[in-house]
């Protein structure tokens, strides 16, 4: 068989096939515990609903304008105008199926073969794939000083005659890091004075705890005309609960957007009329779910980072929102990959590798489940990992004992 080069060098998403194999093992009776899902279990806002059941309930399911019914761009300038202070027109705004279709059309748009698209390490699992299905290079940029907050030399070091594009995913997945103020106003500084697009991922902006503020990047940005290089993009995925509808967004300047609307018109024709509309309920319903949601997220992150403090030598930074956690377990096994697939395999606990995100010896975690997922999760690690730890453990009826060292 042949197949092309791009499509040689794409990998499987790892944190969707995670889900799949959780979803098998579940199938079959055993009692794992998935720890490395991205996916709130809290119940999609009823506004949503209601709404995806009064268009269901028409029977008039058709195609919709390739960049998003007038419903939900009205709903998206409103979003835009409440948490940006930003104004801007319908002609300024894309739906699409997720945040990731998103993203991954703006550098479809803005990048030609060879040229690079920058980004903060540890990052999200798929910028470096987007880069390769654009025929262009993915670039990580971990801070020098060794923490998950970059600084703005981290990524001027990195730029060169080939760099076209940065992505700012703040909160961050996996670290959980917001970065600083200062971060993002030099970012945004920097990419208009070198005349970069600046890609900012803010899905998980709403998802922050400790009292912080989101920190909004229109505040800096002195060239707000149509030839700014800015694309916002967020969705309704995380902060509604919302994963399976897929609807996400981008804000950028009017012909960045025309251009995008084209090829997501050849692409999907657009997102389905029928998720747009719960969309659209989700935006303009009651917000008391995403607090709500926030709320249930920092106390499982308070929870997680307890239990994994009680670890001998694991080191973790404590997140400031999203709902991961990525704690460095190279005391235990460097290659994360195979510590991941042996939590798997002696307690049923799923995580993801630290690699995945660019940094080995690390693994994700996350605390979007249930308090009794996390406490029950973790320690099953503790006891597969930690020889100071009772022999035997049960999960359920079933005895497990050590036999291993």
């Amino acid at each position: 068989m042949s197949i092309s080069e791009i499509a040689k060098k794409i990998k499987a998403s790892p944190t969707l096939a995670l889900n799949e194999k959780a979803a098998i093992l579940r199938e079959k009776g055993d009692p794992v515990i998935h720890l490395g899902g991205g996916e709130p279990k809290s119940k999609v806002p009823l506004d949503a609903l209601v709404a995806a059941a009064g268009a269901l309930n028409t029977g008039e399911i058709r195609y919709t304008p390739a960049d998003g019914i007038p419903a939900l761009k009205k709903a998206i300038i409103r979003y835009t105008e409440e948490f940006y202070g930003r104004m801007v027109e319908p002609e300024n705004v894309m739906a699409s199926g997720g945040a990731k279709q998103a993203v991954m059309i703006a550098l479809q748009t803005v990048l030609n073969p060879q040229e690079e698209v920058i980004y903060p390490s540890p990052y999200w699992v798929s910028y470096p794939d987007m880069a390769k299905l654009c025929q262009a290079i993915g670039v990580a940029a971990p801070p020098e000083d060794g923490t998950f907050y970059p600084r703005i030399q981290d990524i001027e070091q990195r730029v060169g005659s080939y760099t076209k594009a940065v992505i700012i995913n703040s909160p961050n997945n996996p670290s959980g890091a917001m970065y600083s103020e200062q971060f993002i106003s030099d970012i945004v500084e920097f990419c208009e004075k070198k005349d970069l697009y600046l890609i900012m991922d803010d899905i998980y902006h709403r998802l922050i705890f400790d009292n912080r503020k989101p920190i909004n990047c229109y505040d800096y940005v002195k060239d707000l005309s149509e030839n700014s290089k800015l694309i916002v993009v967020n969705g309704v995925s995380k902060q509604y609960a919302m994963t399976g509808f897929r609807i996400g967004w981008a804000v950028a300047n009017k012909k960045l957007i025309e251009t995008m609307t084209n090829i997501q018109g050849h692409q999907t024709s657009g997102p389905s009329v029928l998720l747009q509309k719960a969309a659209v309920g989700a935006i303009n319903g009651v917000q008391s779910s995403v607090e709500n949601l926030r709320v249930t997220l920092e106390n499982n992150r308070n929870v997680m980072i307890d239990y994994l403090n009680s670890f001998e030598g694991v080191k973790v930074t404590k997140p400031d929102g999203t709902f991961y956690c990525f704690a460095d377990f190279s005391v235990y096994e460097k290659d994360s990959t195979k510590l991941s697939n042996y939590l798997i395999d002696k307690v049923q606990v799923l995580t993801v590798p630290g690699v995945e995100f660019g940094m080995e010896g690390y693994l994700r975690l996350s605390f979007c489940g249930g308090i009794k997922d996390i406490t029950e999760g973790i320690e099953r690690m503790k006891w597969a990992l930690d020889l100071n730890s009772p022999n035997e453990l049960y999960i359920g009826d079933r005895k497990l004992v050590r036999d291993w060292t």
